[in-house]
């Protein structure tokens, strides 16, 4: 039986790492975050690890994924979120009054900047947040970034090979595999499982 060369595209980096989170909620691969660190960088944004080891009360604006969310009856009002990057995790301390003028922000993104001061007690550190902004956005571009993802060049991968298009040739001109677009539908968005507690 013969049957047609298929010309897939290549999927980039990112288009990677969202494939791995959209079937098991995780990735071995380079973090999301990681794509999106030079844009970070650009609005001097710090990793969740250089803000970890700042000193006592300084102000630092970090971005992360987020993981965990809790909101203890004990704690009067005090939420406590876990944001992830490539480089650790960083414990948030949000005050009930910042906590109701960001409402939406902390229990909606998926991902989020924040901008507050280091608290320092012994080994215990947290980021007292200030200001948070939603940057699910940027976090659903990721598919989008970097280069491809190198394949290895196994006997299926004849397009490494030099080898030409089946019997039926190339797709026709201007229609591309992956280009299928159905609104709503978000496949190439990450979804974080997060762990809410309230």
């Amino acid at each position: 039986m013969s049957e047609p060369a298929v010309a897939l595209r290549p999927m980039t980096a990112g288009g990677e790492v969202v494939e791995d989170y959209r079937h098991v909620s995780l990735s071995l691969r380079t973090h999301p975050v990681a794509f999106l660190r030079e844009d970070l960088k650009r609005r001097r944004m710090v990793t969740c690890l250089e803000a970890m080891e700042a000193r006592d009360r300084r102000w630092v604006e970090i971005a992360g994924v987020v993981l965990v969310r809790q909101r203890p009856g004990s704690a009067k009002g005090v939420m406590f979120i876990t944001l992830e990057d490539e480089s650790g995790v960083a414990n948030l301390v949000v005050w009930p009054n910042v906590f109701e003028k960001n409402r939406r922000t902390i229990l909606s993104a998926g991902m989020i900047a924040v901008y507050g001061r280091v608290q320092r007690e012994g080994e215990v550190v947290h980021l007292v947040a200030q200001r948070l902004t939603n940057l699910s956005a940027e976090l659903a571009s990721v598919g989008e970034r970097d280069g491809e993802f190198p394949l290895p060049h196994g006997r299926g991968d004849e397009v490494h090979h030099g080898s030409t298009p089946g019997p039926r040739g190339s797709p026709p001109k201007g229609l591309k595999t992956r280009d299928i677009y159905i609104r709503d539908l978000h496949l190439d968005t990450i979804k974080v499982k997060t762990r809410d507690f309230r």
